[in-house]
């Protein structure tokens, strides 16, 4: 068993027990965005080893271009579709990643957005959905 399906079974048995998953699903969607892009483990591990949590503008860079990732995973609760999706507000990104998952945190679909294409669609919205998102381009 990989570290990434660790992480997914602790946190699911951490919501059997106790009712709410612990919050994995930004960890586990900027190592997912990474690896969708073409950045191998071993590129992403070195490149986060100097990160901190609180990191400003992008998740992580890969041959050039800086990534900020996006994410949602419904709880499996009643009403819990998915419907807000964060907003990328600083722009200090050359492209932005959304990623859906399962509960199980297993990868649904993943879209990307240049900066300049998702600030001309997206400045003046409020509320963003997973229907904005996938006006742009599938991974």
């Amino acid at each position: 068993m990989n570290l990434r399906e660790q992480l997914v079974d602790t946190a699911l048995e951490w919501q059997r027990r106790f009712g709410v998953a612990p919050a994995i699903t930004s960890t586990l969607s900027e190592y997912d965005a990474a690896l969708l892009v073409g950045c191998t483990e071993a590129e992403y591990s070195e490149f986060m080893k100097d990160r901190t949590a609180v990191s400003r503008g992008s998740e992580f860079v890969f041959e050039g271009k800086r990534y900020q990732v996006k994410a949602n995973r419904p709880s499996g609760k009643t009403r819990s579709k998915v419907t807000l999706v964060g907003k990328g507000n600083n722009y200090e990104w050359d492209n932005l990643i959304w990623m859906h998952y399962t509960t199980n945190y297993q990868f649904l679909e993943a879209w990307i957005w240049g900066v300049e294409a998702y600030k001309d669609a997206f400045d003046e919205v409020m509320r963003l959905s997973p229907e904005h998102m996938r006006r742009g381009r599938p991974l």
